[in-house]
C-alpha cells in the first residue's frame, strides 16, 4: 500500500484472470503526485497489452505540477498524443496490425478537488456515507443504446455487440475524452477498475468491499470473490482513500 504524506493512502493490484493467456491490462499508483489510472488493452484486438501499458508509461513520466487544473490539462495532452501514435503509428506496422488500443480511466487530486478523466468503459466509483456512485459512464455500444433508444440495461445488453467501445485511445485518429470534476469529501474512498472486475461484482458487494478498513483489504475482498467465479477477463483495480 502507497501512502502519500498527509494526503491519500492507494493500493493496486491485477491478474490475467482464469481464462486469458495474456494480462492486456495496466494501472498507475502515484499517491504523491494525487494521480492514478487504469488502462484495458483491447481484447481481440493485436498489441492491447502494449497500449495499455504506453498509457501508464507516458502517465508515468508527466512533470508534477501542483496546480489541479494544470495537472488535468497536462494528462488530456497526453492521453490524446498516446492516441495519435497508437492510431497512427503502430497500426501500420507489420508487428502490430489492425488496431491498438485501451480504454483508460485518470483520477487526479488535490486537497478536496478531483477530476476523473475517462474514455472507454473502465469504471471510477466513489464510496461516501456508505453509499455507492458511479462517477463514470460507459462509452460503449450497450450504454449508447440505452441513452439514444431508452431501453433497459439488460435489453441494451441482449444486443451482440453490446460490449463494444465507442471510445478508446488509440481507435480512432482523434480522441474525446470526458471530464467530470469534484468535491472531495474526508473519508472518500474510489476504485478505478477494469470491467473484468466489476463485471464480477454487483453494487453490494462493491460497497461491502468498500466499507473495509484499509485499500489492501478492498482489493482482497473485491479479487477474492471475482476469482471464486469464472473471471474470463483480465481484472484490475486501484483503491484511493482519503
Amino acid at each position: 500500500m502507497n501512502q502519500a504524506p498527509g494526503s491519500w493512502c492507494s493500493a493496486a493490484r491485477t491478474d490475467p484472470g482464469k481464462t486469458r493467456a495474456r494480462n492486456e491490462d495496466a494501472f498507475l499508483d502515484c499517491p504523491q503526485q494525487g494521480m492514478w489510472a487504469v488502462a484495458d488493452g483491447m481484447g481481440g484486438h493485436s498489441g492491447g497489452d502494449i497500449a495499455s501499458q504506453l498509457i501508464v508509461a507516458n502517465l508515468t513520466e508527466l512533470p508534477f505540477y501542483q496546480n489541479l487544473d494544470q495537472r488535468s490539462k497536462a494528462v488530456r495532452q497526453c492521453l490524446r498524443w498516446t492516441n495519435r501514435r497508437l492510431s497512427q503509428e503502430l497500426t501500420v506496422t507489420d508487428d502490430h496490425p489492425g488496431i491498438t488500443g485501451s480504454t483508460v480511466v485518470a483520477l487526479l487530486l488535490e486537497g478536496n478537488r478531483g477530476v476523473c478523466i475517462w474514455a472507454g468503459d473502465s469504471r471510477c466509483y466513489l464510496w461516501r456515507g456508505r453509499r455507492l456512485y458511479q462517477l463514470t459512464k460507459d462509452h460503449s455500444l450497450q450504454q449508447q443504446l440505452m441513452d439514444t433508444q431508452q431501453i433497459s440495461r439488460d435489453e441494451a445488453g441482449a444486443h451482440p455487440a453490446a460490449k463494444a467501445l465507442t471510445r478508446a485511445v488509440g481507435a480512432a485518429p482523434e480522441l474525446t475524452l470526458e471530464l467530470l470534476a469534484l468535491d472531495v469529501h474526508p473519508g472518500d474512498t474510489f476504485l478505478l477498475c477494469s470491467d473484468g472486475l466489476y463485471q464480477g461484482l454487483g453494487a453490494q458487494a462493491l460497497g461491502n468491499a468498500l466499507g473495509l478498513a484499509s485499500p489492501c483489504k478492498v482489493l482482497e475482498d473485491l479479487f477474492d470473490v471475482v476469482l471464486r467465479g469464472p473471471a474470463r477477463d483480465n481484472l484490475t483495480a486501484v483503491v484511493i482513500r482519503a
